[in-house]
């Protein structure tokens, strides 16, 4: 179905370097690794859809029709019906203005019934026709990405490149979008080339995984062998990453630096800088994919396959080449920064926060209906449940977006359920009690502020006793006092994250609400940035209300866990007890999900 031989992708440099892949009818190959590591590049290369300014160098067939270089024209006859591109986010593939039925008409041929569009729906699990008459906003998220889906396959691809199609996703409606595809592809004979920087996706639905660094692929081979013995240093690094999902991890551990430029390590291992076993061998030149067993490739110069997450001796260090030095962004040992401070609440066990019975409705719609839950001081709770169970309508009532219906909200034993009650002194106390922390830290930082700027702003709405220096914040969050100079747009999106845990912290909060922050993220940079929240809550004593939909993430930072369904709490406990013996059925199914 697919063929790429030396596939670059070249601007004012190289983006991607030297990338061979093949897929055949009916196989499922994964491309993971790093963002930065070019696989979205590539993705879009196979398609002839590269942004202005990029060319694709190399070959690509696709169903034996060349890609690279071929006219538009061309290359309107292929998409859609040899090779389609499903991405991330279907707002990106789907036009608001645009019924979900309109989307996929316009890529079936000829005239288009509604029973054929009907049909498609059914196809990938929408069996409600009326569906086709609604417009992108009027879904669920899982529901757009079945549009998305159905309009991707409505032109009978040979081939679907799927670019990080449930990174956004909750684990259940993930695992359904996943099982999804892999019906629609065994009826059909598709392949599947499936990218994404979720190993344990990559690894459970892939017959085979190419692992691509710096542009180019540093290891290919069947899922189950390289989950179980990886054979570059950089797939084990990933491997090490990951959080676990059965056990609660002393220490998570990412992989220090980043990924660099391809054109800046063209002629030498691309792994070398952040590689602890490098030797001279590997800067000598540019080390080639090589075979090591059947259907297994490394471009690794040594023998270093091994169970995944077992360290291994360290090669011989003698002549090592002089490499660059790289950001160790592994979080400090927070010793001198000041204790979170909780203004005096009432005498007793009152807790930091407590919800009351809180209520919310839209519409006909119940958005929370009746949900209780604490939080104690230094204390961290997750708050799990799939999209629509009302996770963000309670975080935003908490840090008083919105006003609920019903209930009751208390911060360190004040009542602060309707922010528009309270005076001026108490609304600016409260604003320096709770701090948030979001999916998307580009959205809580100014892209034309400096990153010094951005705390020294956040800084001064502090109480004056307990202004913190924007020096300090960004030591406490591991990054260099240098950074204050920049601008995010020059920063990875670890750092950005980072920058926005600091600005949330200036105020020095009691209680940090951490909304899905590590989502977006990938594996090594989200070991990073949970080893540092955990650093905050066990050092600095914040508590925190820590929203995602990864059960392996809540289970490394929170002690408690609850559980939403539709607006109610199902399920509540140590988080230990309700992830190893889960007692409702809803909970029972999130963590099938991921196991």
């Amino acid at each position: 179905m697919l063929e790429t031989r030396g596939l670059r992708v070249v601007g004012d440099r190289v983006l991607v370097d030297g990338v061979d892949l093949a897929v055949a009818a009916g196989e499922t190959v994964g491309l993971v690794g790093e963002s930065g590591s070019g696989k979205s590049l590539t993705a879009r290369a196979l398609v002839g859809l590269l942004p202005r300014g990029l060319r694709a160098e190399g070959s690509v067939e696709v169903g034996g029709a060349q890609i690279v270089g071929a006219a538009e024209r061309l290359l309107r006859g292929v998409r859609g019906r040899r090779i389609s591109l499903l991405m991330q986010d279907p707002f990106t593939m789907l036009n608001p203005l645009r019924t979900a039925g309109a989307h996929i008409a316009e890529t079936l041929p000829g005239r288009t019934s509604r029973q054929e569009i009907a049909r498609r729906l059914a196809e990938v699990g929408i069996d409600d026709p009326a569906v086709a008459g609604r417009h992108p906003f009027q879904l669920s998220g899982g529901m757009r990405q079945r549009v998305a889906l159905a309009a991707a396959l409505a032109g009978d691809p040979d081939l679907l490149v799927a670019d990080e199609p449930t990174t956004a996703l909750d684990a259940t409606t993930q695992h359904e979008i996943l099982a999804l595809l892999r019906r629609v592809q065994e009826a059909r004979g598709m392949g599947v080339l499936l990218i994404t920087h979720d190993l344990r996706v990559a690894f459970a639905v892939c017959d085979r995984v190419a692992v691509m660094y710096a542009g180019r692929v540093v290891e290919q081979g069947p899922g189950a062998e390289l989950a179980a013995a990886p054979a570059h240093p950089y797939t084990s690094g990933l491997l090490g990453a990951l959080p676990s999902v059965e056990r609660a991890m002393e220490r998570l551990v990412g992989i220090p630096g980043a990924v660099p430029r391809a054109d800046e390590v063209a002629g030498v291992c691309a792994f070398a800088t952040r590689c602890d076993r490098v030797t001279a061998a590997c800067t000598a030149a540019r080390p080639p994919l090589r075979p090591i067993g059947r259907d297994r490739l490394t471009a690794c110069v040594h023998d270093t396959a091994g169970p995944a997450g077992t360290a291994r001796p360290p090669l011989p260090e003698t002549a090592l080449p002089t490499a660059p030095p790289v950001l160790r962004t592994a979080p400090p040992v927070l010793r001198t920064a000041p204790p979170a401070v909780c203004p005096a609440g009432p005498a007793g066990d009152e807790p930091l926060l407590r919800v009351e019975g809180l209520r919310k409705r839209y519409g006909a719609h119940t958005a929370l209906g009746g949900v209780s839950l604490h939080v104690n001081p230094g204390e961290t709770v997750g708050l799990v449940g799939e999209s629509g169970s009302g996770k963000t309508t309670l975080a935003r009532s908490v840090l008083g977006l919105l006003t609920p219906d019903g209930g009751r909200i208390r911060l360190t034993g004040l009542d602060v359920t309707d922010r528009a009650a309270l005076g001026p002194r108490e609304r600016a106390r409260v604003h320096r009690l709770v701090q948030c922390v979001f999916q998307d830290p580009s959205t809580s930082l100014n892209p034309a502020m400096t990153v010094g700027a951005a705390l020294a702003e956040a800084t001064a709405r502090a109480a004056p006793g307990d202004r913190i220096g924007v020096a300090e914040l960004l030591e406490l969050v591991g990054l260099p006092a240098a950074y204050a100079a920049r601008r995010p747009k020059a920063l990875s999106g670890g750092e950005r994250q980072r920058v926005a845990i600091a600005r949330a912290l200036a105020v020095r909060p009691a209680l940090l609400i951490c909304d899905e922050p590590v989502a977006s993220l990938d594996v090594s940079v989200q070991a990073h940035v949970l080893e540092l929240l955990r650093g905050i809550g066990r050092d600095l004593g914040t508590g925190m209300l820590f929203i995602t939909h990864d059960l392996a993430v809540v289970r490394q930072v929170a002690a408690r866990t609850v559980v939403l369904l539709k607006g109610a709490v199902v399920e509540e406990g140590t988080t230990s007890a309700v992830l190893d013996a889960p007692a409702h059925d809803y909970t029972r199914r999130l963590v099938a999900a991921v196991r």
